[in-house]
């Protein structure tokens, strides 16, 4: 006899954006396993559509909408295209984010404003957007990957770093605001670091050979956590064990975080092979690698940067050490 069990999002409708690749992507892939309709946005289109394809050998309706989330019309345009896609839109996944290395006053302002305009704002614009349909709906589900970023400083990442703490702000916020709706739900990701193409499309003006630092995880496993709260909300959840594990560190010795991530990182560009300054994907859509994955091999960059990440970790717990060792001895 043939199955006739519907998966667990059959009839649902899931916004996500910045869909075209990494963390976005996989997200879209594991929503569309689950029986999801789809309604995906980022910049590139034709990477988008790519997704859009793949989605849509799953047996789901896909729409992709080319948007760019630092603009407000942008936002209220994609809202208005799901809902004449759909008529109502369950859950939205902000997902689109930009990063930048290097030293704050080396990076220019018009790179660092829209790294401001796209992580932060964007998500606020998306927020703004969707809350009156949740609204009028009485239910719906904003989910805000944020990244461990919202608890701890990047080291030599101060635009990312300060759009990261104003999402968990935001989000914060919110989450008081639709207390009275009680099938509204805010609920925030801080992933740790993922191996994901989004580390390809950074903005570097640190002379570095950008690679995802160690530990990082599979982003289909962050997908997947995703697709978890959204299932069952909650106001914040950590993905991964390195989450946890540093965001405790940091709300126990901040100077010590902050004093040894800082000089690790100077390490490191003192080091590394010189890499031309780059404005990534800040100020235009990514390209180059749009897949879900970051690149595996590691050339003697990456290893220098794995051994630069050992260091840092050993160091780190070391000043820890010596942080609470000193504490007690006052």
């Amino acid at each position: 006899m043939k199955n006739s069990r519907k998966p667990p999002f059959f009839g649902e409708t899931v916004v996500i954006t910045g869909a075209s690749s990494g963390i976005g992507k996989a997200t879209a892939e594991a929503f569309a396993e689950q029986g999801a309709d789809l309604v995906l946005a980022a910049r590139n289109e034709e990477a988008l559509n790519e997704t859009a394809a793949i989605c849509r050998t799953m047996g789901v309706s896909v729409l992709a909408v080319p948007t760019d989330v630092s603009v407000a019309e942008e936002v209220n345009r994609l809202v208005d295209q799901a809902i004449e896609f759909s008529g109502k839109i369950d859950y939205w996944v902000n997902n689109a984010g930009v990063l930048a290395f290097g030293k704050f006053e080396e990076i220019p302002s018009d790179v660092t404003d829209q790294i401001v305009k796209t992580n932060l704002l964007g998500y606020m614009h998306a927020a703004h957007a969707v809350l009156p349909v949740f609204k009028r709906q009485k239910r719906g589900v904003l989910l805000n990957n944020i990244s461990i970023g919202g608890w701890m400083p990047a080291p030599y990442g101060t635009a990312y770093t300060a759009s990261k703490y104003g999402i968990r702000g935001m989000v914060e916020t919110l989450q008081g605001e639709v207390s009275d709706f009680p099938d509204i739900h805010i609920c925030a990701l801080y992933p740790g670091f993922q191996k994901s193409s989004g580390i390809e499309h950074a903005a570097n003006y640190s002379g570095i050979k950008l690679t995802t630092p160690p530990p990082a995880f599979d982003p289909r496993k962050l997908a997947a956590s995703i697709v978890k709260t959204a299932k069952n909300p909650v106001n914040a959840s950590y993905p991964d064990w390195s989450a946890i594990v540093f965001k405790n560190l940091y709300e126990l010795f901040p100077g010590t975080v902050r004093h040894i991530s800082s000089a690790g990182m100077r390490m490191v560009m003192k080091k590394a092979n010189k890499d031309s300054p780059s404005s990534g994907n800040i100020m235009k859509p990514s390209h180059g690698n749009t897949g879900i994955d970051g690149k595996t091999l590691l050339s003697v960059t990456s290893k220098k940067m794995v051994w630069a990440g050992a260091c840092f970790l050993g160091l780190l717990t070391a000043g820890i050490l010596l942080s609470g060792s000193s504490k007690k001895i006052k």
